[in-house]
């Protein structure tokens, strides 16, 4: 793809300093932040308020069967109170607080920070500022592909990643998808070694599982391993206990009662928990400090890489040195997320799949129907879901099962997609694991894991010399907004457009912060999740 020239910003140093003496002025230094944080601002505001058009699914089935309603009160098939969807929609309409505040809801679980989708920022430009395309529409052949593929990842969340090769269910899986043709938006076509990854370049490259989840590392002097508890059971796969969760779970729902046994992260099950309870930006500063452990090079633009020319005399610190990019990977998360939560809220609403695949249990047993694609309500994948459950319900790998807030874009993705965008920018992305990289250090072996998942040992596929650093990365955003998926919460499009919404965000972050450095900065080169070429 043709390369993207980001300006840097602010690039070169301000001098704060007496204009006479030449000698730094601390009285200077109050009006010359002012004046960087207006400059940056006024760069951010240059920005043009893009069109944010949604699928016009709530116009085409008001009832609200198409779109998010979770948390309200529900009849016996799960659609919403009519009474309660139109305050709803009257509340995201005025934005104000004490419409929200006003809804009634149908149980014990409240709705997840409406307001934070209304949020302003003092960095990075308003999140009205980024769009994503409208969401598959109800009875489109693509959200019937994603349904097709949610139930799968279901139907084999306890498969090891290692068995892919050989297991009958993940081969029914691959042969369904591939016969939905182009309007599955994964891997295509689809094999034993793509299926379920994400849409980068690194992503199908190498164990499912990125090395960033699998190689040790210390929190300062404390030594970790990847090991990790999962959650047993599926749940909503009955009509009443699929009513409570819609309803917002007036009856409770299930206590977790984790496996004792610690894990690395072997199957679906397994990467959807990691991401269940996870710190949301835990993965990404275990990821800074696996580079660190490994030695790894810094983005050789940086002005006190070994190989740089700019700064001979001193280090980086503060700025363009660890604790920077420590810091990065969680200050990036706030704006991510005010991004996601307005598209969520205010642009999209789109249904979880956890929802949809109600009107497929209840259009086929005939007690309703509604407008779907039939190649869902005929698929392989269906069909396997009513052999194993006597339903049509996804079934969830949370014992609560889908957040209450929408779908599109998966939260959890849009910060993957930022805080991987800043490692990329920080670190030199084209470091190959067990390999000498451009500092002389050489990087670890590439891991993958046993099939129960108790021990890692290293990865000897074919292409186990071409994992690089970049491409391990992608892959660990894709894990997070896969893992979400196998957990039955979310779409395939709602993470692949989360990363690509937040790596413009972290990329936004970037260019605002070029104003601040006294370093003579003049940008670092990287590889976006699409394989474009970006300066920034």
């Amino acid at each position: 793809m043709p390369a993207v020239a980001l300006a840097a910003r602010g690039s070169g140093p301000d001098v704060i300093s007496d204009t006479k003496s030449s000698q730094l002025n601390m009285n200077t230094r109050r009006t010359e932040a002012y004046r960087k944080r207006l400059a940056a601002a006024a760069d951010d505001r240059k920005t043009k308020t893009p069109a944010h058009p949604n699928n016009g699914d709530e116009s085409s089935f008001p009832s609200g069967i198409a779109n998010y309603t979770k948390g309200f009160p529900h009849d016996d098939f799960g659609e919403v109170d009519p009474t309660v969807y139109a305050a709803y929609l009257a509340a995201i309409k005025s934005g104000k607080r004490a419409d929200f505040d006003a809804l009634t809801l149908g149980g014990t679980i409240p709705l997840v920070d409406p307001q934070a989708g209304l949020a302003f920022d003092l960095e990075t430009c308003d999140p009205s500022q980024n769009a994503i395309p409208p969401f598959d529409s109800l009875k489109s052949p693509g959200l019937a592909a994603q349904m097709i593929e949610a139930y799968w990842m279901a139907l084999t969340r306890d498969v090891p990643f290692s068995q892919y090769a050989t297991d009958p269910t993940i081969a029914m899986a691959v042969a369904e998808i591939n016969g939905l043709g182009s309007v599955y938006e994964g891997p295509n076509p689809v094999t034993t070694q793509s299926i379920f990854r994400g849409f980068t370049a690194g992503d199908v490259v190498g164990p499912f599982v990125s090395q960033f989840f699998l190689q040790p590392f210390n929190y300062g002097v404390m030594p970790f391993q990847g090991y990790m508890t999962t959650l047993p059971g599926d749940f909503g796969i009955d009509v009443d206990s699929f009513l409570n969760l819609q309803r917002g779970a007036p009856n409770g729902v299930p206590p977790e009662n984790p496996d004792p046994t610690l894990k690395y992260l072997p199957d679906g099950r397994a990467l959807a928990e990691y991401v269940h309870n996870d710190v949301l930006y835990q993965e990404y500063l275990n990821a800074a400090l696996m580079l660190l452990k490994m030695g790894a090079p810094l983005n050789p633009s940086n002005p006190y890489a070994p190989l740089g020319t700019s700064i001979k005399s001193e280090t980086g610190f503060i700025t363009f040195g660890l604790p920077m990019i420590e810091v990065l990977v969680a200050e990036v998360m706030a704006r991510a997320l005010k991004n996601a939560w307005f598209q969520k809220w205010f642009v999209h609403r789109s249904a979880r799949a956890e929802e949809t695949a109600g009107l497929v249990h209840f259009t086929k047993t005939g007690l309703k129907s509604y407008q779907l694609h039939p190649s869902v309500l005929n698929s392989q994948a269906a069909a396997t879901i009513f052999s194993r459950n006597g339903n049509w319900f996804l079934p969830q790998s949370y014992p609560e099962g889908c957040p209450l807030h929408p779908s599109y874009p998966s939260g959890h993705a849009t910060a993957a997609g930022a805080a991987v965008t800043v490692l990329k920018w920080f670190f030199d992305e084209t470091a190959i694991f067990g390999k000498a990289a451009s500092n002389g250090k050489t990087l670890p072996k590439p891991l993958t894991t046993v099939a129960d998942g108790s021990r890692p040992i290293t990865y000897s596929g074919g292409d186990a010399d071409q994992l690089t650093v970049g491409g391990e990365l992608n892959k660990l955003a894709s894990n997070v907004g896969v893992g979400r998926a196998f957990a039955g919460i979310h779409w395939r499009q709602d993470f692949q457009q989360a990363m690509l919404l937040g790596e413009r965000v972290a990329i936004n972050l970037l260019q605002d912060q070029a104003h601040l450095y006294n370093e003579n900065y003049a940008g670092f080169s990287f590889t976006g999740f699409m394989g474009n070429a970006i300066k920034v």
